[in-house]
């Protein structure tokens, strides 16, 4: 069992910067895939930043802006957000996915991201 805490938001003026962090209660060595996610008000939660194996992948919205890095050894997951938009006010959520029968997907109860304009 995993339970992941996410920490970190906060509010911020255009073109700042935060840093999210998410920990895990478990280990997360056997996490096929971590990553995190958005939700605006009124929207669907979105993909921001995934990692898989050392391998990252990021929306198309945040690249070049945004980084996702994952240390086992400290069971955490961090997001460095670099000169945030308006458009990138949300709630943030970790994710952490075990494939296997039955697969495990863990989500954290998010942190709020306010970026002013």
């Amino acid at each position: 069992q995993v339970q992941l805490m996410e920490s970190g938001g906060g509010l911020v003026q255009t073109g700042g910067s935060l840093r999210l962090s998410c920990a895990a209660s478990g280990s997360i060595d056997s996490a096929n895939l971590m990553g995190w996610y958005r939700q605006a008000p009124g929207k669907q939660r979105e993909l921001v930043a995934t990692i898989s194996f050392g391998v990252t992948n990021y929306a198309d919205s945040v690249r070049g802006r945004f980084t996702i890095s994952r240390d086992n050894a400290k069971n955490t997951l961090s997001l460095q957000m670099n000169s945030l938009k308006p458009e990138d006010t949300a709630v943030y959520y970790c994710r952490a996915y075990i494939r296997g029968s039955p697969a495990r997907d863990y989500w954290g109860q998010g942190t709020q991201v306010t970026v002013s304009s």
